[in-house]
């Protein structure tokens, strides 16, 4: 009965916990992985269509490592053109200062140190 609560406990702690950007890399290359294989594609395929070489797709799904210039053109191969274009489009906040601060600064083209 103990591990059980252990196990829960231990489950809900890794939903809070920070990911690395390593894992983030590591979960993109996952899901990029398994969307490649979903739709019957392999890896020399891929990296033709994207005009990426065939050691840089391996790498990526291996390791997590892939260069945004790599990225892009794999991203759009398997039909992720939006999804890639749009991931910074809208602002994502925490509290109500931060999306006073972000509605402050719509518009502007820089941002300036409160250093003087």
């Amino acid at each position: 009965m103990e591990d059980s609560n252990t196990a829960n406990i231990l489950s809900v702690l890794d939903a809070f916990t920070m990911e690395t950007s390593g894992d983030i890399a590591m979960k993109l290359a996952r899901d990029f992985r398994q969307r490649r294989i979903e739709k019957g594609v392999t890896r020399e395929q891929i990296a033709r269509m994207a005009k990426v070489p065939t050691s840089n797709v391996a790498r990526f799904e291996q390791k997590g490592l892939i260069s945004l210039s790599n990225l892009i053109p794999l991203a759009t191969a398997l039909g992720y053109t939006q999804e890639v274009k749009n991931i910074f489009q809208s602002p994502k906040y925490a509290t109500m200062e931060e999306l006073t601060l972000i509605r402050r600064n719509m518009g502007k083209k820089r941002a300036y140190s409160d250093k003087k």
